[in-house]
């Protein structure tokens, strides 16, 4: 059964149709993983760098620590539309080249830096170049066939969540073995790897000039937005990606006091790694599947059903009374979550007109950023005002508002048997 999300349609059939889709599946995969493994390595040791670099006051450590972290988020979001925008035009192999080498060397500058402004500084430029994993899965979503889709994305966003849970841990020992500064060189060296890999292996046609290139007259009124199926149903798909990052990064900041309050006082950051782990372990072995039955029920009948469950399984985190209890149901948050990315993903893809994939994507992964961003933000202000069972009552009401939004406007837009 094809996506009730959209009809086929016989052109953006034939733009999706690659021969070396498998090919290039593979490698971004391995590249996304790669670059993200680098990117998140330096976690762990993050405050220690800032405190190298002439940082003493604990308070002053703790908020550069956070500039310099949430910096490259900034900037991803700002020029993620952008990227998206010359990989339609210029070929998206071009975008996840040019990103693999810009992190590779902006990478290791952040080895050679003297000051914690000059931190924050190379932090905005790895954001700024950067862009390797959402390249990906734009290419990703523009080339496979409709069909398999949901499913591709599934494994991308498996090797995506694999680089960002593997980095953190990596990060924890390899400073001590070779110091702070050499890491950022190693973690550049690893990255260029991913640059030659990308250079040689993938392969993409050379993009033929739209006619919205050649003929700039005759581009309809309201560009891209004017050529897109029911855009309500994509802007409803892309405030829901927002909505999902923050839903979910709301709780980061809260696991490890949350553990202490169940009574796990000991190794109490430990035990918040390990749920950690385990809700990506879950969203890592569910994303490929999730997208398989997306792509064969319907993408908006998967993306309503997995908001719906994450958001009765956040809620009933508020309740447990154990560390045992959370960890059970972090796993099966993990597997609910999992695919809802690649779905919604892939329900852009088929609604957006083929020449303009990237820009449209493009919106979608600026969308996660600020979600990403503003999530942790306020989900500490909510612990610190409401306490922090709080914290899961208000994802749970996030994600099931995110759910009850899909069904009406996706029925509004597309008439009932979208779903």
């Amino acid at each position: 059964m094809t996506s009730p999300v959209v009809e086929p349609r016989a052109v953006a059939d034939r733009a999706t149709e690659h021969p070396y889709w498998r090919r290039n599946l593979a490698v971004g995969t391995a590249g996304s993983f790669t670059t993200l493994v680098a990117m998140t390595l330096l976690v762990p040791f993050l405050p220690e760098y800032v405190r190298q670099l002439g940082v003493t006051d604990p308070g002053a450590v703790v908020r550069w620590s956070g500039i310099a972290y949430g910096a490259t988020f900034l900037t991803a979001a700002l020029t993620a539309p952008l990227w998206g925008a010359l990989g339609d035009r210029f070929g998206r192999k071009s975008m996840l080249v040019r990103a693999s080498l810009g992190m590779a060397i902006a990478m290791t500058l952040l080895g050679f830096v003297q000051s914690v402004e000059q931190l924050v500084a190379v932090r905005l430029l790895v954001g700024l170049l950067g862009g390797y994993s959402s390249g990906a899965t734009i290419l990703v979503a523009a080339q496979t066939p409709k069909g398999r889709s949901a499913w591709a994305l599934g494994v991308l966003s498996s090797g995506i969540l694999a680089g960002n849970v593997v980095g953190p841990l990596v990060g924890g020992f390899v400073p001590a073995w070779v110091g702070i500064r050499p890491t950022f060189v190693v973690c550049g060296a690893v990255i260029f790897l991913a640059f030659l890999a990308t250079t040689f292996l993938l392969r993409e046609p050379r993009p033929e000039p739209s006619a919205e290139a050649v003929e700039p007259v005759a581009t309809p009124r309201g560009g891209v937005w004017s050529r897109v199926q029911r855009p309500g149903a994509v802007v409803a798909l892309l405030a829901t990606s927002s909505l999902l990052l923050f839903a979910t990064m709301s709780i980061e900041p809260i696991v490890t006091v949350y553990v202490e309050d169940l009574g796990q006082a000991s190794h109490a950051a430990g035990v918040a790694g390990i749920l950690v782990a385990l809700t990506a372990l879950g969203s890592v072995v569910a994303a490929p599947r999730v997208g398989r039955l997306a792509d064969r029920v319907g993408h908006a009948r998967v993306v309503v059903a997995c908001l719906a469950a994450a958001g009765v399984l956040a809620l009933a985190q508020a309740f447990v009374a154990n560390v045992w209890q959370l960890g059970v149901l972090r796993v099966l948050l993990g597997l609910a979550l999992g695919g809802l990315l690649p779905s919604i993903t892939a329900a852009v893809k088929h609604l957006a007109p083929p020449e303009a994939v990237g820009r449209v994507l493009g919106l979608g992964v600026s969308a996660q950023y600020v979600g990403q961003v503003a999530g942790p933000v306020l989900g500490g202000l909510v612990a610190a005002q409401a306490g922090l069972r709080a914290v899961f009552v208000a994802t749970a009401v996030v994600l099931l508002a995110a759910a009850a939004l899909n069904l009406v406007v996706l029925r509004r837009s597309s008439g009932p048997r979208a779903l």
